[in-house]
């Protein structure tokens, strides 16, 4: 039986041709680490670095290689924004619709003085901007917020939420966890001073990587999560100011590096294609899912709002049954449970049962698309 993967908002698969070839390179022939020596290996590592760095920066119109944080994913990202800003006393404005990934860090600081709101998102996971200006008449230090959700693939108006926190001059930080290499994603345009991505997802890379990129001014006043050797400034105990060293201590996942080096230079030119295909899967299986008894698919109903993550409910059969018979007699592969993100199944009322989450990616084909609505219907019927 062939297995058809309906994971991508986990991690895509599969990756962009060229990323295990430019692994394994530098796994078995590169033999350095960038900033750790003038040897060919070594400077090899912080050329692919260097290159890297650019590319986001170019890709998301950020402000500066050097503003382009190299991290092991968007969790380390977006620990990084939230410990290393917000201090006892401050206020941070989040979404209804927030993963853990930005909820569990925030549980801890409010265990040490912080307050946290979230602006309530609709039963489709909406979010009116108006809500926003209404949680920021009470001062704020930071805004939050994802650009899609990870369970309903609903967008957020991120364009009206930047406008709205720079006319206040408060902060804004996007996790483009689910859109970074999906939809164009402009920092300057979104008046952001943190945009936050994964390599592993849309961007089609390996897991392990991702990067914070920042404006200089949230930069200068961002703490390091970490500290230690960066290859620079050796002579001192204190961990070097300038970037992107200020954030990167210890060595660096540089077989990852030239992955996702490898696979951003694929995107290359190819992102609206993507789009395209992946807003085509969207309507059809919008469509098709409609059309079944006895499920139901939270989220918003303009396939050109949502990203393709679709929440199917199984009304009279556990979700995790359905997810079980659709791998082992379909071989379709799915995400059951709450998707690291209980705020959001609350706020789709959806908590605490969950969904048979199916999440289509640049690979998968129309066909394949029909044949997991087919499955669901038939195990949605009992049959």
């Amino acid at each position: 039986m062939q297995e058809i993967y309906f994971d991508n908002a986990a991690t895509s698969f599969p990756k962009a041709p060229g990323v295990g070839e430019a692994m394994a390179m530098c796994i078995e022939s590169c033999g350095g680490s960038a900033g750790r020596g003038a040897y060919s290996g070594a400077v090899s590592a912080g050329d692919a670095a260097m290159e890297l760095r650019e590319r986001l920066t170019e890709m998301f119109s950020a402000p500066a290689p050097e503003c382009c944080i190299l991290t092991p994913g968007a969790t380390f990202g977006i620990n990084m924004a939230l410990k290393g800003f917000l201090r006892p006393g401050d206020r941070v404005v989040v979404s209804s619709v927030e993963h853990n990934a930005v909820m569990r860090p925030l549980e801890r600081l409010r265990g040490e003085g912080v307050t946290v709101e979230a602006v309530r998102c609709s039963p489709d996971g909406e979010m009116d901007p108006g809500d926003l200006k209404k949680a920021l008449e009470t001062p704020a230090r930071l805004v939050v917020m994802c650009h899609a959700s990870n369970v309903c693939g609903t967008v957020l108006p991120a364009g009206e939420i930047g406008a709205i926190c720079a006319e206040r001059g408060v902060p804004f930080v996007l996790d483009a966890a689910q859109t970074a290499g999906h939809l164009p994603v402009n920092f300057k345009e979104l008046r952001l001073s943190a945009l936050i991505v994964p390599g592993h997802k849309g961007l089609l890379g390996p897991a392990g990587t991702g990067a914070a990129l920042l404006s200089p001014e949230f930069a200068r006043e961002l703490l390091p999560l970490t500290e230690g050797g960066t290859g620079s400034r050796s002579d001192s105990f204190a961990q070097p100011p300038e970037l992107p060293d200020k954030f990167e201590a210890g060595t660096a996942n540089t077989a990852g590096i030239f992955g996702l080096l490898a696979a951003v230079k694929f995107l290359a030119g190819r992102t609206d294609a993507i789009s395209a295909h992946e807003r085509r899967l969207t309507e059809r299986f919008l469509r098709g899912v409609s059309q079944i008894p006895g499920v139901r698919c939270p989220g918003a109903d303009d396939p050109g709002a949502r990203m393709p993550v679709f929440p199917v409910v199984f009304e009279d059969i556990d979700n995790g049954d359905a997810a079980a018979r659709l791998e082992t007699e379909f071989g379709i592969l799915t995400r059951c449970g709450l998707q690291c993100a209980p705020a959001a199944h609350r706020t789709l009322g959806t908590f605490p049962g969950g969904a048979v989450r199916f999440s289509p990616g640049w690979a998968t084909t129309e066909d394949e698309v029909d044949a997991a609505l087919e499955a669901t219907a038939i195990v949605a019927a009992g049959k």
